[in-house]
């Protein structure tokens, strides 16, 4: 445990923000997931699980959670795998 009270509050800044980025990742991985399931099945709602998706990686992009560039890897691949299937 810190001894200095500005440790403490330290320690404390770190666990509010470790269980708020924690939240924002799972649903950045629940969404991502659905959005390749729908892509992989051929599903009617690849567009909004896709838009769904791609907010997701940029609210988690902005807040610092995930880097920007891994935001636009992951939404491009994302893109890119949809545009596969609409194609066929």
């Amino acid at each position: 445990m810190p001894i200095k009270k500005a440790a403490h509050k330290a320690l404390r800044q770190t666990q509010k923000a470790t269980i708020i980025n924690r939240a924002v990742k799972t649903s950045l991985k629940k969404t991502v997931k659905n959005a390749r399931a729908s892509i992989a099945a051929g599903k009617e709602d690849i567009a909004s699980n896709l838009a769904l998706a791609i907010r997701t990686l940029d609210r988690a992009a902005k807040k610092g959670v995930i880097k920007k560039n891994k935001a636009a890897r992951l939404k491009s691949r994302l893109m890119k795998a949809s545009h596969r299937v609409t194609k066929k």
